[in-house]
């Protein structure tokens, strides 16, 4: 089923996980088939990056030590009597510059540089890699680590860097070497189903937080309606809770490669996404709907039923059309709903 969700939908699904739609739109690529996911990482870094530029990249004071002429700063004693700097009339010195050469833009360089050497990566991407990293040659590479990219301090003036640090994220974290050759190669998360059912989780609560207006959308916590809940009782978190004059919606995503479960050739609603939904609604009080949503990008389908007084909706999002299409649908689903 991933095989043949479009790359241009998996950028914007990530957009929305992100929370990132401003910075989506100031990279265009709407005009560009990718035939792959790196590709598709390379362009938008690239294209982020010429906004950077014009933008200005991010600097900060960091401490630099230098043997100068002149007082700057502090005077390192102790290092000015081992370098004998006195003899050559200057003073080995501590003080704070202003540079451009700090972690966020360190990572980004580090990341353009193994892109501009991946053998895999388009010409005509690699050459605009190419391009902006001219502007980044003032800048070191740095060995790189999953701690570091949560190291990077983002506030408001630099805030698009959130963006961008996403983006060399997700390429860090799939880009493995093959030990065989030697080289580099991009593992395709899509085929991993634990990261594309957290994707379509997230994407699908931050699409409603923002496109649906005078609603209350989270994840909530449901107590038991239990006389004795104790710690042993296991929590219940839903992925989406819709609320909206006085009624409730609860979505539970779910991301399989088959949404449906096979017995005896028989092809069933999988049991343990409904003991789920029910449980939710169940401990959740009146006036409240569960629907259990899969991503598809053949069959369509919508099955309802009523519980013990409780709706219960299992029903696929086609996430194998345009990108408009997908908000239509899943404003639709809601619009029924609440």
């Amino acid at each position: 089923m991933d095989k043949q969700i479009p790359i241009k939908n998996i950028y914007y699904m990530l957009c929305y996980s992100w929370d990132a739609l401003q910075e989506k739109e100031l990279v265009s690529i709407d005009t560009t088939e990718f035939k792959n996911l790196l590709d598709l990482f390379a362009k938008v870094l690239a294209g982020g990056l010429e906004y950077l530029i014009k933008r200005g990249f991010d600097r900060q004071y960091i401490e630099a030590q230098e043997e100068i002429a002149l007082v700057r700063g502090k005077i390192n004693v102790s290092n000015s009597i081992k370098r004998m700097s006195f003899v050559k009339g200057r003073l080995a010195c501590q003080f704070d510059e202003l540079s451009y050469n700090v972690l966020q833009n360190q990572i980004i360089k580090t990341i353009v540089d193994k892109l501009v050497k991946h053998g895999s990566i388009d010409p005509k991407v690699r050459q605009e890699l190419k391009e902006v990293s001219r502007y980044l040659r003032e800048i070191d590479q740095i060995p790189l680590n999953m701690k570091l990219f949560g190291m990077v301090h983002i506030h408001r003036n630099n805030h698009y860097y959130r963006f961008l640090l996403n983006i060399c994220e997700i390429i860090y974290a799939n880009l493995l070497a093959d030990e065989k050759y030697g080289r580099k190669r991009f593992k395709d998360f899509l085929r991993d189903e634990d990261k594309m059912a957290d994707l379509f989780e997230k994407f699908v609560r931050n699409f409603y937080k923002r496109e649906l207006s005078g609603c209350s959308v989270s994840s909530e916590l449901i107590k038991w309606d239990a006389e004795i809940a104790d710690e042993y009782l296991p929590v219940m978190k839903t992925d989406i809770s819709i609320i909206s004059k006085g009624r409730k919606l609860i979505i539970d995503t779910k991301y399989y490669k088959e949404a449906f479960s096979y017995r005896m050739n028989s092809k069933k609603l999988r049991s343990e996404n409904l003991y789920q939904i029910f449980a939710y609604l169940k401990n959740s009080g009146q006036n409240c709907e569960g629907i259990i949503l899969y991503p598809t990008v053949e069959e369509n389908f919508t099955h309802t039923y009523v519980i013990q007084g409780h709706k219960i909706t299992a029903r696929s999002i086609n996430l194998n059309q345009e990108w408009y299409q997908i908000q239509d649908d899943l404003l639709a689903i809601v619009e029924e709903s609440i």
